[in-house]
């Protein structure tokens, strides 16, 4: 359960503003990857904060609105399709990673990271896998990543109803699967990602423009 056991650990050693990161959407199929930052007082809990997959779209949504109004500082980023298909998917994540950490700069003693080492920072780093389960910071984090990401394939149902983006939000399901078959690629599908990537290949299928 996500707590303050590693946040108040590094503000007894002198680090009071403690920001944690977390991303959401490395494995869908179509859709920008959104990474998060939170940063909270040291002396917030909230005990319904876990991690954004343990919880309904209502409770984060529910949440969002409570971490955007106790935490210091918060940052959503958003990383392109671009980005994820010349760098992969986890170059992606720390590239976001890196641009919160920039926009926090001169805020933050200390990072939590769920699953992600990060170079080159002077100040404690700790990258806790499962973080978003046992961080406040990093679940917080997912939160906010989850719903905006959400939000953005809202949009794209919007634009590309046929391949159902409100109910699977860019996941590989059998029916978005059945889409891409009838339907092609659209330009918002990420085109090193398979099945995608074959269907890209010359004479297989068309791209939906």
């Amino acid at each position: 359960m996500a707590n303050r056991r590693y946040e108040n650990s590094l503000i007894r050693e002198g680090f009071p503003n403690v920001v944690g990161l977390d991303e959401a959407g490395r494995g869908p199929l179509a859709g920008p990857l959104v990474v998060a930052a939170v940063i909270f007082p040291k002396s917030y809990s909230n005990s319904e904060i876990n991690d954004s997959k343990q919880l309904s779209d209502k409770k984060r949504r529910e949440l969002e609105i409570e971490i955007k109004k106790h935490a210091l500082f918060y940052h959503v980023e958003e990383v392109s399709l671009e980005d994820i298909d010349r760098y992969n998917i986890y170059q992606a994540s720390k590239i976001g990673m890196i641009r919160c950490l920039d926009h926090l700069a001169g805020k933050y003693d200390a990072i939590l990271t769920d699953a992600m080492p990060l170079e080159n920072y002077t100040c404690p780093m700790i990258s806790l896998i499962h973080g978003d389960a046992l961080s406040l910071s990093i679940a917080a984090a997912s939160i906010l990543a989850k719903v905006h990401r959400d939000n953005i394939m809202l949009e794209f149902d919007k634009i590309y109803p046929q391949y159902d983006f409100k109910k699977n939000k860019g996941y590989g399901t059998k029916e978005h699967l059945q889409a891409l078959e009838k339907y092609g690629v659209t330009p918002i599908h990420r085109k090193t990602y398979e099945p995608i990537a074959t269907m890209l290949k010359p004479n297989l299928f068309n791209y939906n423009k």
